[in-house]
């Protein structure tokens, strides 16, 4: 399979399935050795488990994050 018909069948996957792609992929670059890495990786998988359980109110878009970050760079 070429590199075009892979991304094409990638991106037609669901969003979750995309995104455990994208992770290994990065892994795959970048292997996470340091302690660091390890607690972010911890603190990402329990924020996950808590978006699924509904344990956790209204999800806000990154975009919004990222927005409201710059905002209070700029005052």
């Amino acid at each position: 399979m070429n590199s075009k018909k892979m991304i094409e069948e990638i991106t037609a996957l669901p969003v979750e399935e995309r995104v455990m792609i994208v992770d290994s992929l990065l892994r795959s670059l970048n292997q996470p050795e340091s302690e660091i890495d390890k607690k972010w990786i911890a603190t990402a998988r329990q924020r996950l488990m808590e978006m699924r359980a509904g344990s956790v109110g209204a999800a806000i878009p990154g975009n919004e994050v990222f927005d409201r970050i710059w905002q209070r760079f700029q005052e």
